[in-house]
């Protein structure tokens, strides 16, 4: 331990200067400054050289052997042989026995430290000395031994819970202050006995929870409840029997064994409900009364925190002046505890102080730093759990394990705290207390059904491994940043689903002349009888040209929006189509030429249970209907022909691959989409030179585990089932991705679903093979998925596979839509390896956020690394992109996802378009230094543009001037013929 000494010279010789009470108020409002999503994303670095990484277990939990070899019975034992409990630790996972496995398990994981509790009753089996078990101590010693021989540090927990039951029958326990001494005589054997090889010492753990809950609420061991005063008169004898241990250990073990001592504090972390400084208070108050009510005595001055004075008043014992001292800096180091023990899950909601639980590790660190001005901080316990179902494939723990881990790394890099060690909770699976066997916390699966308690490696384990091995996340190139430029014919768009539609002709183009009323408010009005002058004009209709000075505005080169089947034919027959709507169209892929953008369109989007099929045709049986798909055709021919002169590019379907859709549909959208595809190519491709495809929804999935080849397959057949039902038919072989038929065949065999996946007859199959120009895909977000049972609720049964995020994603509001910018490089990668060198088109891309932040942070981050994986994807990876578009193009169509938000009429500019603009405008991302890229585009015709907008207004005033000219060259005509006949009299 010496090397540690030099490296972390503070932690030992208590070198840190008075806390400063109340500092940690300030903790809530630095975090709420800190940029966001940035200060969100995940860190890769790693830990300060000879970080204590360690794995900790608890006596009752794992050891067993209740009645064996002279162990007396611990309130423990007692207290589940009481009320309705039905499970016990009376074998726990017979750790008592196992040893050696437990020393397999520890040299798996690499762990430098230990940390184990000692059993009070296994030593002394009536609590006081006169009752030693030297077999007790025997397995201590050589638990001791054989970890040393391992190179493993022990650090060794005097009470975790488990007090002798005759001590709580005799003195009601923690209750009265005669624990003090036994206590202090309990420690001072194990000092003596243990201290030469133990180097870390906790004396209680999580007095909050044997106090408050022990004897307060009566979830736990003893079970004591209905004395409210009682849980604060256990914590001050608590306290002091600390001190005492520390005290004896000071004086007399110290100098010779070298070691520390501190006391194990658990806490929640909380969140103020509301932004204000009285929710703040609320918090620091919750904090104390958790954390604070131990804390603040070992490492302040003595007492208890202000707040719980002040709520308690006489409810609460005092220290007289001599104990506070002598209490005060009992503690060589914090020894925090962290996760789901019930000092996290507080149960009573008064110590919340209407206040919000959360998970925020690192926050609680800064605030320990802050309230007691930087102490060296061990972690001595941290993790989550799994359901008590969980065998070896544990994804819940390891993320969150993963994401307390990543948050202690933040913790130490950027708020500069002083954390030497962090314990994974814990090794083995175990007897939870009060939860029992429902949950699972080991790194390493027990086998409770099995005689020996066989112990296996779970995914959490060999992820810690690793872990430790690599001393954290060492930064990875794929994760940085790439710099270079997209070729310059790279499509930059934007999408929408739909645009706002105004068919309605200014008042200037009607069709009658109009007078103006000048004594009646200024109002125009029709001149009886007049006659047509013109016909419509696309510059009647207002609402087009300012639709397309914001597309313009964007310097997008395309923009993409979908067309309505249901208003363009509400009766379904080519005939009856709305020539209106065509027009207005018409006039709007017209005005976006003028402004040198390209119009992409859709004739038909997906939108899930809402049908945006015409109504007669959902009426007959929507698209299972061939009646459907021919409808279909003759639309989409109907559409080439009035807006293929001004389209160039054409989507026939937009994301039609729905997983809830019956795969009889799906088989009568993709023969849809080839009919329309070939009128297309038969009939207008030579004369228009468009191209054509579909749009596949494509989030990429993960494999929740990487660890063997087995990991794999679970997210191969999401995504087979996912894109390759639509894609593989159309740029594959022509007929469904095999995966698929072999996996639902076996499921209607063994499990008798209706699962039944249409064939393609050979017609079909020529229809639909190569119906495509280009590969066209809408990405959001990554999900992860692996082969086990975690939460029904989102565990797919269809596919047999559990659907998680990482909990160290930055999270969007949208539900189940973390960022995760390197699922889109990895999305194209998988196109271009089942499909090698085919063109692909990234044709929607975004992140929903709140449609009232203007400064759209959250958007800006999402934007600029997307489309920098996209650059990794085009430019490492030799992906055939062609094109990115994003979306969305404002709020108003497409809620919550626009670069353009609204007030009322307003149109309101988010920070998000600038961004996104300086990216088009650079073709990607020089790097500094780098000569710009010159590309020859089209000038834009803004001056030109500028009149177009202001041709309704143009067209009147040349109306009235013509009315001008021809009123003078009447009245010259006239006058001139007047004189004539005049002179000729």
């Amino acid at each position: 331990m010496t090397v540690v000494w030099l490296v972390f010279p503070l932690v030992f010789l208590g070198q840190w200067t008075v806390a400063d009470p109340g500092a940690g108020l300030r903790t809530w409002d630095r975090f709420s400054k800190l940029p966001y999503p940035g200060d969100k994303a995940f860190l890769y670095d790693v830990f300060p050289d000879k970080f204590m990484w360690a794995v900790g277990t608890a006596a009752y939990s794992v050891e067993g052997a209740w009645e064996k070899d002279g162990k007396g019975k611990s309130i423990w034992d007692t207290f589940t042989r009481g009320g309705t409990r039905v499970s016990r630790g009376d074998v726990g996972s017979d750790s008592y026995h196992n040893i050696p496995g437990d020393i397999r398990a520890l040299q798996q994981l690499g762990v430098s430290h230990y940390r184990f509790s000692l059993s009070w009753p296994r030593i002394f089996s009536n609590g006081t000395k006169e009752s030693l078990s030297e077999k007790g101590v025997d397995y201590y010693k050589s638990l001791i031994r054989a970890l040393k021989d391992i190179k493993v540090q022990a650090v060794v927990t005097l009470y975790h819970w488990d007090l002798p039951e005759r001590l709580q029958t005799l003195f009601g326990g923690w209750s009265n202050p005669v624990m003090v001494e036994l206590f202090r005589e309990y420690a001072d054997f194990c000092f003596r006995t243990f201290g030469s090889d133990v180097k870390f010492w906790i004396t209680v753990d999580n007095p909050f929870v044997v106090a408050w809950h022990g004897y307060g609420t009566g979830v736990v061991a003893p079970g004591v409840k209905n004395d409210s005063d009682l849980p604060f008169r256990v914590g001050h004898n608590l306290l002091k029997a600390h001190a005492a241990a520390w005290h004896l250990y000071d004086g007399r073990y110290r100098p010779g064994q070298g070691g520390r001592v501190s006391m194990a504090l658990a806490s929640h972390w909380i969140k103020p409900s509301r932004t204000r400084k009285e929710n703040h208070r609320a918090c620091q108050c919750s904090l104390d009364f958790v954390l604070g009510w131990f804390a603040r005595p070992l490492f302040v001055d003595g007492d208890y925190p202000p707040c719980m004075k002040h709520n308690l008043t006489h409810r609460l014992p005092s220290f007289t002046e001599a104990e506070r001292v002598y209490i005060n800096g009992t503690a060589d180091f914090f020894a925090l505890s962290h996760g789901p023990a019930l000092s996290f899950q507080l149960i009573n909601d008064s110590l919340r102080f209407g206040q919000t639980e959360d998970l925020g590790l690192r926050m609680l660190l800064y605030w320990v730093r802050a309230e007691y001005n930087n102490p060296p901080i061990f972690v001595v316990e941290s993790g989550w759990y799994g359901s008590g179902n969980t065998k070896t494939k544990d994804a819940k723990h390891m993320y969150y394990l993963k994401r307390f881990i990543m948050e202690t790394l933040k913790a130490i890099r950027f708020d500069r705290v002083n954390v030497i060690g962090y314990t994974a909770w814990s090794l083995l699976d175990g007897y939870e207390w009060y939860r029992e066997y429902g949950i699972r916390r080991g790194l390493f699966f027990v086998d409770f059904n099995t005689p020996d308690l066989k112990r296996e490696p779970k995914t959490s384990a060999t992820f810690y491994s690793k872990l430790i091995e690599k001393n954290g996340f060492p930064p990875l190139p794929e994760n940085r940043p790439a710099h270079g430029l997209f070729p310059c014919d790279f499509t930059w768009g934007v999408a929408a689903n739909s645009i706002q539609v105004d068919a309605t002709p200014a008042q200037f183009a009607d069709p009658s002349v109009y007078i103006w009323n000048i004594s009646g408010g200024g109002e125009l009005r029709k001149v009886a009888g007049a006659q047509k002058l013109r016909p419509h004009h696309c510059s009647d209709y207002s609402l087009l040209a300012h639709q397309a000075a914001h597309v313009q505005n964007m310097r997008v080169s395309h923009f993409h929006f979908s067309l309505n089947w249901s208003s363009i034919i509400p009766t379904g027959r080519v005939a009856d189509a709305n020539e209106t709507l065509l027009r207005y169209y018409q006039c709007f892929v017209s005005e976006l030429q003028k402004v040198n953008v390209t119009p992409v369109v859709t004739l038909w989007h997906h939108t899930g249970k809402l049908s945006s099929l015409p109504a007669p045709m959902e009426d007959s049986g929507g698209w299972q209907s061939e009646g459907t798909v021919q409808a279909f055709a003759e639309y989409a021919r109907l559409c080439f022909q009035r807006l293929g002169a001004q389209v160039q590019m054409w989507i026939t379907l937009n994301e039609p691959n729905d997983e809830d859709l019956e795969y009889a549909v799906g088989h009568q959208l993709l023969r849809a989409h080839a009919l329309a595809w070939r009128v297309y190519d038969r009939e207008f491709r030579k004369a228009q030179g468009g191209k054509a495809s579909l749009v596949l929804h494509m989030d990429w999935v993960e494999p929740a585990f990487s660890f063997s080849r087995e990991d794999v397959a679970p997210a191969n057949r999401v995504l087979d089932f996912r894109v390759g039902w639509f894609a593989e038919p159309i740029f594959g072989g022509g007929d469904y991705p095999e995966v698929m038929r072999s996996w639902l065949q076996q499921r209607n065999n063994i499990d008798l679903f209706n699962y039944h996946l249409p064939a393609f007859s050979k017609d079909d199959q020529m229809l639909v093979k190569g119906t495509y120009d280009f590969f066209a895909i809408s990405h959001f977000t990554t999900s992860m998925v692996y082969d086990g049972v975690e939460d029904k609720y989102t565990f797919k049964d269809k596919l047999q596979v559990q659907l998680i995020s990482d909990v160290t994603w930055i999270m969007s509001p949208r539900r189940n839509s973390p960022v995760v910018p390197w699922g889109l490089r990895k999305a194209l990668n998988w196109v271009n390896s089942r499909y090698q060198g085919v063109p692909i088109y990234v044709m929607a891309n975004g992140v929903q956020e709140d449609t009232a932040r203007f400064e759209d942070s959250l958007r800006i981050y999402y934007l600029y690394n997307y489309i920098n994986e996209a650059l990794k994807a085009h430019t490492l990876d030799g992906v055939n992109l062609k094109g990115y578009f994003a979306y969305a193009f404002n709020d108003r169509r497409d809620p919550g996802f626009g670069m353009y938000g609204h007030v009322e009429a307003e149109v309101i500019l988010k920070s998000s378009l600038a961004h996104y603009r300086n990216i088009i405008q650079h073709n990607g991302f020089p790097g500094a230094g780098a000569a710009r890229l010159q590309c020859a585009r089209a000038p834009v015709a803004r001056a030109g543009h500028e009149l177009l907008r202001k041709q309704p207004v143009l067209g009147f005033l040349s109306l009235v001037s013509s009315c001008l000219l021809i009123t003078v060259g009447l009245i010259i005509y006239y006058t001139v013929q007047r004189r004539r006949l005049t002179g000729q009299k």
